[in-house]
This record gives structure tokens, sequence and C-alpha cells, in this order.
């Protein structure tokens, strides 16, 4: 037989059939690694949605705490003068039970029926009424809210209301959610100098700082802390 016209052998094709695996696992490895990339990517943007959804609303809370109309005095006219008991703690947190709470105004017309609204000429009345009060001519209203924000079982969630309201649930998946406060070194100085959880005069708190840390439930990613800083607006009593 001419030796020009031989298939190949056993050995030959054993070779090739080794090396095509080879190139067939390394590009199945690659797909495999991009695949995962990719879905990890996937959840840590989720985790990031979820976390900047939260705190910018949070952020936007905190900044208004303590805005109270227009003039320093108000007649408290709310159901058991609640209001006026806000207006001693508009913020506070419980660390044991992992709860903030906040006393702020309405942002924007969608946030519900307020808590109290104060309603005033902004020349020498005002007066605090529980729910939605519509002001007379000449007045104007400004919706308060009482905000509660609690971590139990993995959740965030918020209530709005006086006492202990149904809390609706934010965003899943949460292993920390932390709060600390920015003090200033007296109640006359304006930047903070200090951060405590638990300050004794409210009157030096400048700022808050959030922080949030969300897990994957499918562990598709590490644990992702979110931290914030808020500036008040408002200096508290």
């Amino acid at each position: 037989m001419n030796r020009l016209n031989r298939g190949f052998g056993l050995i030959e094709m054993l070779i090739a059939l080794a090396l095509s695996l080879v190139v067939v696992l390394g590009v199945a490895q690659v797909f495999i690694a991009a695949k995962n990339t990719y879905v990890s990517q996937n959840a840590a943007a989720n985790m990031q949605e979820d976390a900047r959804f939260v705190l910018s609303k949070m952020i936007q809370e905190i900044r208004m705490v303590g805005m109270f109309g227009c003039l320093g005095t108000i007649i408290d006219a709310s159901a058991g003068a609640s209001f006026t008991a806000s207006q001693i703690t508009p913020i506070s947190w419980d660390n044991a039970n992992l709860k903030l709470t906040l006393v702020t105004a309405d942002v924007g017309a969608g946030g519900g029926t307020p808590t109290w609204t104060v309603v005033s000429d902004c020349r020498n009345t005002a007066m605090a009424y529980s729910n939605v009060q519509a002001p007379a001519t000449g007045q104007l209203a400004f919706p308060i809210r009482r905000l509660i924000y609690s971590l139990k079982n993995g959740q965030l969630t918020m209530g709005s209301g006086i006492g202990t309201p149904t809390q609706a649930v934010l965003v899943d998946n949460v292993s920390k959610f932390d709060v600390s406060f920015g003090l200033a070194a007296s109640a006359t100085d304006t930047a903070a100098s200090s951060y405590s959880p638990n300050p004794s005069d409210p009157a030096r708190i400048r700022s808050v700082r959030l922080t949030l840390t969300l897990r994957d439930p499918n562990s598709r990613v590490r644990d992702q802390t979110f931290n914030v800083v808020a500036a008040l607006r408002n200096r508290l009593p």
C-alpha cells in the first residue's frame, strides 16, 4: 500500500480527541467564569440599588428633622398633646431594639396622611393638629410625620404614626443597621467633633451617620456595607 494513502492511526485520533477535549473544557471554563462574574455583579448592583433607595430616603427625612413650620412657638392642639412630646425628642435611636425614630417635615405631597399638621400665618400664631388640617386664608400648612425605622428578622421596615405603627418592609436581607450622631463640642458650635449612638444633649447633634449592611441570600457576593452621613438643617432643642 502506498504510504501517502494511509489515514490517521489510533494514536493520532486519540491525541486529536484529547486536544479537542482540552479546548472544549477551556472554553466552557471561560463561559462559566464569565457567567459567575455577571451573576455576582448583578447581585451586587441590586444590593447597591436597594441601599441607595433606602439611604437616600432616610437622608432626605433626616435633613428635615425638627422643621415644624415658620414660627418657633407652636400651640399644641393635637390629640393627647402628642405633638409637644415629639418636639422635645424629634430624633432618637434605640440601640437595643435597632429602632430609629424621626419627627420630620413631610417632603412633597406623596407622603400620605401626616401625623400632625402645623397651621400658621408665619407672623403671630402656629397651632399643631392631629392628622390633616386645612389652612385658612392667609395661613400655611406644614405636614409633620413621625417615622419609625427598625430592623427585625433581616428586614428593614418603616412605619408612620403615634405609638407603635404598622411597619412596612423597605428592604430584605439586611444583616446590620446602625445609627450614630455627630456631636458638636457644645450647643453653640457648628461642626461635629465626635460620634455617639446615644447623645445626652440633643442640642449638640449636627449630623447622623447611617450604616447599612446587606447580604446576598444565595451567597453569590460578599456582604456589602454602606455608610452615609446626613447633616441636620434644623437645630434641635
